[in-house]
């Protein structure tokens, strides 16, 4: 698929999709030959803000239980029906489920981003513990999803860092300057799709 097919964040603006038909935009839809299994990466690394059910980031959740969620059968919406990148992306290789990766690939929505690339992104979390910069699953995972127009940011615990676009497309998209022929046509994609959020916040 050419990247510039990939649904953008402002036509999911303006028909006010929920986040999850979003996910499925830019995403894909659930595989169904991949389950969560003993995976709660999400449980714990995730804020959850809802009126239905609220926890703060890296802070397990109060019904993860030896076995998994306690509450399963009658778990808060937000959990029924979220799910990380591994879930969607098939490319992500059966390795990068979040237990065994150590990584967690989300699609994040910021209300009020410092730039227009922080508005909708992709997010590769390491998690705690994990060697997945050292053994390389970090940079298959990144390969993996930095392949169409939507931003990736990479947070190794310390910082975050924009991966995706490349700092050259990035400069020239945020500081609104004109760009060099090369990346002309690139960076347009980038601002006129991502313009939404403003560019130079």
């Amino acid at each position: 698929m050419d990247r510039r097919d990939t649904p953008t964040p402002t036509d999911a603006r303006t028909r006010i999709q929920p986040h999850t038909d979003v996910e499925t935009a830019l995403l894909g839809p659930i595989l169904p030959d991949r389950e969560c299994g003993d995976c709660t990466a999400c449980c714990t690394e995730l804020t959850v803000n809802t009126p239905e059910f609220a926890k703060p980031a890296g802070t397990p959740c109060i019904h993860l239980s030896d076995k998994g969620c306690g509450i399963h059968a009658v778990r808060p919406r937000i959990c029924r029906t979220w799910f990380c990148a591994w879930r969607r992306v098939a490319s992500l290789p059966d390795e990068a489920r979040p237990d065994r990766s150590g990584l967690l690939v989300s699609l994040n929505f910021v209300k009020e981003p410092q730039n227009c690339l922080e508005g909708v992104s992709i997010n590769v979390r390491v998690l705690a513990g994990s060697d997945a910069i050292a053994n390389g699953m970090a940079a298959t995972v990144l390969d993996s999803v930095c392949d169409q127009l939507v931003p990736v940011w990479f947070s190794d615990g310390s910082k975050k860092m924009l991966m995706h676009p490349d700092i050259d497309v990035a400069g020239f998209v945020l500081s609104g300057e004109a760009a060099p022929a090369r990346l002309q046509d690139e960076v347009a994609a980038w601002r006129e799709r991502y313009g939404v959020f403003g560019l130079n916040r």
